[in-house]
């Protein structure tokens, strides 16, 4: 079953090299960036995206940054790779993962620089420390598939938002890795894809990896969904997050409120799989997640003029009652939840099941 490996370092280690998920899926092109501009270009335009693809991608291209002015004097080199960590961070505000992935390497690069270590000394750590990063991330999507395996029988059909699969992780998603680990273990599953406007990353990014990996998949406007629970034709929904509160709000795709609410009515379990990075012990609830508003342009077209608008946030928030469990990679938890600060230091999750 032939997986995607969207975000990654180049064969040569001097790179970030990233799937372009804007040319998807008409054409498959890997690029190489190099520079703090071009990163955090492609984090904005959204040729690398999903929350945990944006924090691998952040702390590998602030790794080639560090290896590029590794050359500087030590306050210059620290200097200029505070300013890439923060033009990083800030990329886009709504994924926790993002700012999570880059204060890591910030800290590990001030503690090693605090130690007496040279500029490329720190470099090296940074390289190292985005490896592990990386290679935590697919440990991580392995894991939250295995958590959430049991809640994909044989013969399930799944309601799926967006796109959380290998396309928005380093490793085999984060929705879509209980689907892919049941395709593995030779249960019969199938998918329904959100369209998911107004980028469609449903239908250009998630049938597309569906597909290619051999698991059938079906694809529908967003607004086809509720219909489609009503007739009985939906099992369980499974959508990612890009910041979970501490009280279990969930910020996600705008469409996935609306939902969380159809499948509540309809029964239907609500499932949220994302990586414990997400989990944002600082939010209470998701009054306090800002919320990232894309360009106008982005939403099809309407007449000019002044008294004509554009509302077009990139996330929704779905309450944390709406949602039957979130699997995390530390396993599947339930209501009430509590991710907050002292439960999180202390590893003190939820009741889990």
């Amino acid at each position: 079953m032939p997986i995607i490996q969207s975000v990654r370092w180049s064969p040569g280690g001097d790179a970030l090299r990233i799937v372009d998920q804007r040319r998807l899926p008409e054409e498959y092109v890997e690029r190489d960036l190099t520079t703090v501009e071009e990163v955090c270009d492609a984090i904005r335009t959204l040729a690398v995206r999903g929350a945990p693809a944006i924090g691998v991608a952040g702390a590998i291209g602030l790794a080639v940054v560090a290896a590029s002015i590794a050359d500087r004097p030590p306050a210059e080199f620290a200097e200029r790779l505070e300013r890439a960590a923060n033009a990083i961070r800030c990329a886009r505000p709504t994924a926790v993962n993002l700012p999570w992935a880059v204060d890591r390497m910030r800290a590990r690069a001030r503690a090693d620089a605090d130690s007496g270590l040279a500029p490329r000394a720190v470099a090296e750590a940074l390289r190292a420390e985005a490896t592990a990063i990386l290679d935590e991330d697919r440990a991580m999507c392995r894991r939250i598939g295995e958590a959430g395996l049991p809640l994909v029988p044989d013969g399930a059909r799944v309601l799926t938002h967006c796109n959380a699969g290998a396309l928005a992780t380093a490793g085999i998603g984060t929705a879509l890795a209980p689907v892919y680990l049941a395709a593995e273990a030779g249960r019969r599953v199938s998918v329904y894809a959100d369209e998911t406007r107004p980028l469609l990353q449903g239908s250009r990014l998630t049938a597309w990896e569906l597909s290619r990996a051999g698991i059938p998949v079906t694809v529908l406007t967003d607004s086809m969904a509720a219909s489609l629970m009503r007739g009985g034709e939906v099992d369980l929904v499974i959508v990612g997050a890009d910041r979970i509160a501490a009280n279990g709000d969930v910020a996600n795709k705008v469409g996935t409120y609306a939902l969380a609410v159809v499948a509540h009515h309809h029964g239907i379990p609500f499932y949220v799989a994302a990586p414990t990075s997400t989990l944002d012990p600082d939010a209470p609830d998701g009054d306090a997640i800002e919320i990232e508003h894309r360009p106008a342009a982005e939403v099809a077209v309407a007449p000019a003029g002044p008294l004509v608008r554009v509302h077009n946030p990139a996330f929704d928030i779905t309450p944390a009652d709406l949602v039957t469990a979130i699997v995390t990679d530390a396993g599947v938890s339930r209501a009430p939840y509590d991710f907050g600060r002292r439960a999180k230091e202390e590893g003190l999750l939820p009741s889990t099941a």
